[in-house]
């Protein structure tokens, strides 16, 4: 695939893109991994419309930010803002124990608050 033109090999077109806007569920937590990069982990909140097969209202989604811009503006974020990041879906696999797991994420490359939570 060539990432300039965002068409497979085959020349048909892909796509990754997510466009998230809701509420931050916990605040932003940052980790370093064992290879001694940092990133920030945190959960987006969004509403489903309604309407839907399910009786499920929301959907909480795992992001994790990789870029120092999003890094920083992350660090910020607290309990209930409400927040759009965009990004790509990826599958990350990591050992847990003796076996081997998996987790589907957000990987965010751009994060902005949209309004503040109301504090008391």
């Amino acid at each position: 695939m060539d990432p300039t033109n965002k068409h497979s090999t085959a020349g048909d077109p892909v796509m990754n893109e997510v466009a998230l806007h809701g509420r931050l569920a916990a605040e932003p937590e940052e980790r370093e991994l064992p290879s001694g990069d940092v990133i920030w982990t945190f959960r987006v909140i969004v509403e489903r419309p309604p309407g839907g097969r399910s009786r499920q209202r929301v959907d909480s989604l795992e992001c994790v930010a990789w870029l120092s811009r999003v890094r920083r503006s992350v660090a910020t974020w607290r309990v209930g803002d409400q927040v759009a990041v965009e990004g790509a879906l990826r599958r990350r696999f990591f050992r847990s124990g003796a076996a081997t797991a998996s987790r589907v994420e957000v990987e965010v490359t751009s994060a902005r608050i949209i309004r503040r939570a109301v504090t008391s």
